[in-house]
């Protein structure tokens, strides 16, 4: 590939698509692990030479020596990182799994251009042995960085451009149809949604289950898209979905933290909950709790999610089948009183 008539180095992925094989596959044979076999390792070696690739010395260097630590990138402006308990439930998760390996946690948060920028280089330095990345969004260049180093990844979650890259996850579209469903089930004519963060797979695919139960019924008017899971973008929703919708007398917040915004906005202008207005959330977090009255949710199991996160990492930095144990975890529904 040329660039102001410069040829761009190859990198990982390069070798990947030409001997066909996956870019951890390409990872083991450039680290010395075992686990492949002489036909995808003599391809390899051949699509290196072809593509004239050349191994980034700080990535070779893990063959030789090990930090003893993971790095937890979290792709999220700072004030979401401390208030959303996800984030730290999935932190404690990894960082029990690491533990109990001898393994330490890097936090590390890219919330603009600048830390993307200085966490590529921190990457690129071979200071940590491998990533577990969370919120990761379609076209991250923190994905397209790990993806050219070949370190050792999971993703807390599925973007579709990481193709067969090690993520735990769970399955939010069939939860946010459910959680709708049983929401139009209390007799809601006018149910509309508060859609966040729908650059990443999360949030396209809560907005693709609400659509999933209500059918027919869906109405787009009734879907108002913020960019995070915050309270205040859930106050700001709510205030624009009563301004173009007054009768909506149901609401699907794709977070329980939008929900305690939207709930209260819903106070603020006299509606009561769940008379007037019923509410869902999603996470089960303890803004479900705090909520009054409780919230009707969708339990994410976060430290679960960030367990095995950590665990599949683990198994990559030891040469082991990255996949194994990895599932779709499961999300009930948890129904309180706000609807």
């Amino acid at each position: 590939m040329e660039s102001n008539g410069r040829r761009r180095p190859a990198t990982v992925k390069d070798v990947a698509v030409e001997a066909g094989v996956s870019r951890g596959t390409v990872s083991r044979v450039l680290n010395g692990q075992p686990y492949v076999s002489d036909e995808a390792r003599e391809a390899i070696e051949a699509a290196i030479a072809k593509v004239g690739f050349v191994p980034n010395r700080a990535a070779r260097s893990l063959v030789m020596r090990s930090s003893q630590a993971v790095g937890l990138i979290v792709h999220e402006p700072h004030s979401l990182f401390v208030e959303d308990p996800n984030i730290g439930s999935i932190l404690l998760g990894a960082n029990a799994a690491l533990s109990e390996a001898d393994y330490q946690l890097s936090c590390l948060i890219a919330d603009s251009p600048r830390d993307i920028e200085r966490l590529s280089r921190y990457l690129h330095g071979g200071l940590i042995d491998g990533v577990i990345i969370v919120s990761a969004r379609v076209g991250d260049p923190i994905t397209r960085a790990v993806a050219d180093l070949g370190i050792p990844a999971s993703f807390v979650g599925n973007p579709r451009d990481i193709g067969d890259s090690p993520h735990v996850t769970i399955d939010n579209r069939g939860a946010a149809r459910e959680i709708t469903a049983r929401l139009a089930a209390t007799g809601r004519a006018r149910i509309g949604m508060i859609a966040a963060a729908l650059d990443r797979d999360s949030g396209a695919d809560r907005l693709a289950g609400f659509v999933d139960a209500l059918g027919a019924r869906f109405d787009p008017q009734l879907v108002q898209s913020v960019p995070l899971y915050s309270y205040s973008e859930g106050q700001a929703g709510m205030r624009e979905l009563l301004a173009r919708c007054p009768d909506i007398d149901g609401v699907f917040a794709s977070s329980d933290a939008v929900a305690a915004g939207a709930m209260e906005v819903l106070k603020e202008a006299g509606r009561s909950i769940p008379g007037d207005v019923g509410i869902v959330g999603f996470d089960d977090s303890t803004w479900a709790l705090r909520c009054d009255p409780p919230l009707s949710t969708v339990h994410q199991p976060a430290t679960e999610l960030g367990r095995a996160a950590a665990e599949s990492v683990l198994r990559q930095i030891r040469g082991q089948d990255a996949d194994a144990g990895l599932r779709v975890l499961e999300c009930p529904v948890v129904w309180r009183a706000s609807a």
